[in-house]
């Protein structure tokens, strides 16, 4: 994984108005999610396609057929991999994705298989990773599927309270992975964040009332990201 010179802010938004104004106030690029109370599941088909449309900025989307766990049944795994070939033919650039064994370990077979339909699209793991079983394993088997970021709050509620574990989690993958702390990441902490994890992508909503991101508090941020990233 080559070195970032610059640090990338990532914005999650949960529908294509959110979206747009990501893009329009300087986001590097956008995860699209539905769902926020279940903190993010598979976008609709048309929304993925309208925001393709509509953004010039590289796009993921969220891979998750319903909140709750990661264990998924035969039917939810086929719709996983509908949801990636769909992804492909409109041009996204990524898909976030995670899969868990009943154990609270990386589901190495199934993740695999969804990574290598997907390509050429980067891969994202998301924030199953929190509830694994075994951290340190858990990164190496990511990595081993051919992900090419980790999303994380270092198995905590927020990225504040888990930078610890991810600063060892950017010590541990050696440029092998991209580590991208996520959860509550917002203008008031995210330069600490960027000298307590040395993480070089960073991913947060920026929404402070409601469903939609606030321009003020996106720019905020890239801000202290373009500062920080000449220091």
């Amino acid at each position: 994984m080559p070195d970032r010179k610059r640090i990338l802010l990532e914005i999650c938004a949960y529908s294509v108005e959110a979206a747009i104004i990501a893009q329009s106030s300087g986001a590097d690029r956008v995860e699209l999610c539905a769902n926020r109370s279940v903190h993010g599941t598979t976008p609709a088909a048309n929304d993925i396609q309208r925001a393709r449309t509509e953004l010039s900025i590289p796009l993921h989307a969220m891979v998750r057929p319903r909140g709750g766990d990661f264990v998924y049944s035969d039917a939810e795994f086929g719709a996983m991999k509908e949801t990636i070939l769909e992804c492909r033919k409109v041009g996204v650039d990524g898909v976030v994705l995670g899969m868990l064994l009943p154990t609270g370990d990386i589901d190495m077979k199934r993740c695999r298989e969804l990574v290598e339909l997907a390509r050429p699209m980067s891969v994202t793991f998301h924030r199953a990773f929190d509830v694994t079983r075994n951290s340190t394993k858990a990164l190496e088997e990511i990595i081993k599927i051919g992900c090419e970021r980790l999303l994380t709050s270092g198995h905590e509620s927020s990225a504040t309270e888990g930078s610890a574990m991810i600063a060892q989690l950017v010590k541990q993958a050696e440029q092998r992975i991209f580590i991208m702390p996520g959860a509550g990441v917002r203008a008031d902490n995210l330069a600490e964040l960027i000298r307590r994890t040395s993480a070089t992508e960073f991913h947060s909503s920026a929404c402070l009332h409601g469903d939609l991101p606030n321009a003020d508090e996106i720019r905020c941020m890239l801000k202290i990201v373009d500062e920080l990233s000449k220091s």
